[in-house]
């Protein structure tokens, strides 16, 4: 299979969609772990609720071609969001290099747009 920058857009995509829809899962699931790191950086327990939404909302746009854009748009304000708050907060660097490699990949998607 030849790539080509329309494939690799769309490959990158595919993952970036898969990263946003665990990550988004796992924020409404509300795991204790998860819930007590909200709870900490001083957020409402609705804030990971909405930050679970918003999640799978940007994995749900990223596919479609028409959509992605807005997709990528969503999900790289949420990852200004996550890594303003890490940073704010102090966090170690495995908590941040998740964040990185997420934001890492949206700037790659877009790039691949041409």
């Amino acid at each position: 299979m030849a790539w080509n920058s329309a494939s690799l857009e769309s490959t990158l995509a595919m993952i970036v969609a898969v990263l946003f829809a665990v990550a988004g899962v796992v924020n409404l699931a509300r795991p204790g772990a998860v819930k007590r790191d909200f709870a900490r950086w001083g957020y409402p327990a609705w804030f990971q609720l909405l930050c679970g939404a918003l999640e799978l909302l940007s994995a749900a746009l990223l596919p479609g071609q028409q959509t992605r854009v807005l997709g990528l748009t969503l999900a790289g304000a949420i990852m200004i969001g996550a890594l303003f708050t890490l940073v704010r907060n102090r966090e170690p660097f495995r908590h941040l290099a998740p964040a990185l490699v997420f934001s890492a990949l949206i700037v790659v998607t877009l790039a691949a747009r041409g």
